[in-house]
C-alpha cells in the first residue's frame, strides 16, 4: 500500500485504531524517520488520546490507558539483547490493551507470533511504503475495508 505523505500515514493510523482489539500485537518495522511514530500518534489519537505522543525511544514503553483501549507504545531501539525485553513485562497489557512495537527486530524473530507485522519504507517524495505481514488472527480485519 502506498501512503501518498504525512496524511496518509495518519489516516493508515486511524484506521488501524479501527480494528484493534484486546490482545492484538501490531509491530511496526522501517527506517528512522520514516513515520512508525507518525503512524501511532494517529492510532492514539483515534482511541482518545488528546495530549502529545513523544517517541518512547529513552522512555521504551509508553502506557495510554486513558483512552477507548489501553495501548502500550514500545520502541526497542535501544534494546542489546533480547532478554531485556523480560524486564519490561509487555504481556501484561495484552490481557486487556494492545501493544504496538517499533524496532521489533530488537526482539528476536520468535517474538509475537500473532502480531500484525507492518513495515514502513520511503518511497517517492513524500509517499511511503506500508507492507504487512498478516497472520491468521489479523485475517479480515487487515488491510481495514
Amino acid at each position: 500500500m502506498i501512503l501518498a505523505d504525512e496524511a496518509g500515514t495518519a489516516r493508515a493510523g486511524a484506521a488501524l485504531a479501527g480494528v484493534l482489539r484486546p490482545g492484538d500485537v501490531v509491530t511496526l518495522s522501517g527506517p528512522l524517520g520514516v513515520g512508525k511514530t507518525t503512524l501511532v500518534r494517529a492510532l492514539l489519537h483515534a482511541l482518545g488520546h488528546e495530549g502529545e505522543v513523544p517517541s518512547p525511544t529513552f522512555a521504551i514503553v509508553q502506557p495510554y490507558e486513558a483512552v477507548s483501549l489501553p495501548v502500550w507504545h514500545c520502541d526497542l531501539y535501544r534494546i542489546e539483547d533480547p532478554g531485556e525485553l523480560d524486564e519490561l513485562g509487555l504481556e501484561t497489557i495484552l490481557e486487556d490493551g494492545a501493544l504496538l512495537v517499533e524496532w521489533p527486530e530488537r526482539a528476536g524473530e520468535a517474538a509475537w507470533p500473532q502480531a500484525l507485522r507492518l513495515s514502513l519504507d520511503f518511497a517517492a517524495g513524500d509517499a511511503r511504503s506500508l507492507t504487512a505481514r498478516v497472520p491468521a488472527a489479523w485475517e479480515g480485519r487487515w488491510p481495514p475495508r
